[in-house]
């Protein structure tokens, strides 16, 4: 039988996390997920308890609040840490797929805030390409989209002004 008191203090402790996100009170949602994984943590190993499927609900939290607090390199990890899990195991209809959205989406802000706008602009197209196809509700989606798509705009048009990397045969002999 599960360790009722930390499942559920664990659970308690994400669903701060969500609400605390939505209030874009950034420091107390990070806090939040860290404790939550602290207190999935205390169940032992032998019971039966999806430790890396919770561990990436919280890292997909912690990599927005992250990315909320200009910590980029670390949004950028939890970020991975959490696609790592959903990108293999990962249902966009279920519940779950709101968490695989804002992880995706919190991928794109840490790119884009290291500077690394060719990486980051696939990411915010495929954000906004998930949040289309999900049919449930998802927290934060207009929001998401409109930062998105002024992000797709801006970093398309930086990109598009860029010279190619490499030269043609005549401006490599000129």
């Amino acid at each position: 039988m599960k360790p009722l008191k930390e499942v559920a203090g664990a659970y308690l402790a994400l669903s701060d996390a969500q609400r605390q996100l939505l209030e874009s009170n950034y420091d107390a949602a990070a806090a939040s997920c860290r404790r939550a994984m602290e207190i999935s943590r205390t169940m032992p190993p032998e019971e039966a308890f999806d430790h890396a499927g919770f561990d990436a609900f919280c890292h997909a939290g912690l990599a927005e609040a992250l990315a909320g607090l200009g910590s980029f390199d670390e949004a950028l990890r939890s970020a991975d840490l959490a696609l790592h899990h959903f990108n293999r195991r990962g249902e966009l209809k279920l519940d779950e797929g709101k968490l695989w959205i804002s992880a995706v989406f919190s991928r794109a802000l840490a790119f884009d805030g290291l500077g690394r706008g060719a990486e980051a602009l696939p990411e915010f197209r495929k954000a906004v390409a998930m949040l289309d196809e999900r049919k449930g509700e998802t927290p934060g989606k207009e929001r998401m989209k409109e930062v998105a798509f002024a992000r797709i705009a801006e970093l398309g048009a930086s990109n598009q002004h860029k010279k190619p990397d490499y030269k043609a045969w005549w401006e490599f002999w000129s």
